[in-house]
């Protein structure tokens, strides 16, 4: 499995993209603005989305993105495209961008029985088979409902703990498992380490505690 990384900044400047990795050609984790890079045929061919929280740097490219391939799905009978969260991530989304206020609701465009998106709930310690691909899910504390990944490869788990708080049931879960590569998000520094623990963050001060 090739994993690459679309953006893994906590904001937007020249240079810097938010969070998103592209496992192979089809599956997403996360859709960050760093979605934006890929041409219109990568996105085109990109048939899951896993999200893990519904914060706006983890999820702001998908409406954009749907719009831009739309037309390309439908010409080509594509299924929907499946996007995987939580409950309270999907309920999110609903409520707060597919509403047909900020943006419209594509799980019922262009008909309720074929639309462009799916939402699929998931739960944590569920293992989704999406292309291929065994993809476990991480529990992680958050301000809002979260989780992180861990994608089965021949030679290893790729784990990816989106934004989270200490989180000790993580660590134990992945301490069971063959790590090939560890991807923990840090949003803060080390001098910001107060503002970490009251966002439910990581600094690195508290990633090394937590290790």
């Amino acid at each position: 499995m090739k994993v690459r990384v679309l953006g893994c900044s906590g904001a937007i400047a020249h240079g810097c993209r938010t969070t998103s990795f592209l496992l192979d050609h089809d599956v997403l984790i996360d859709a960050g603005t760093g979605v934006g890079d890929l041409t219109l045929d990568e996105m085109a061919q990109i048939d899951h989305v896993l999200l893990t929280h519904s914060h706006l740097d983890h999820v702001a490219s998908l409406p954009l993105m749907l719009d831009a391939v739309a037309a390309r799905r439908l010409s080509a009978g594509a299924q929907p495209l499946q996007v995987h969260a939580l409950p309270g991530t999907i309920a999110a989304l609903k409520a707060h961008i597919f509403n047909n206020l900020i943006w419209p609701d594509f799980s019922a465009i262009p008909s309720a029985e074929r639309p462009l998106m799916r939402f699929v709930p998931i739960a944590v310690g569920e293992v989704l088979q999406v292309c291929g691909k065994a993809v476990e899910v991480l529990p992680a504390v958050h301000t809002v409902p979260a989780v992180g990944f861990a994608a089965n490869t021949p030679s290893g788990h790729w784990v990816f703990s989106g934004d989270t708080g200490r989180n000790p049931a993580f660590w134990q879960r992945v301490n069971q498992l063959p790590v090939a590569l560890l991807v923990i998000e840090t949003a803060f520094s080390d001098r910001e380490e107060a503002l970490a623990q009251r966002s439910l963050h990581l600094a690195p001060g508290l990633l090394a505690e937590e290790l």
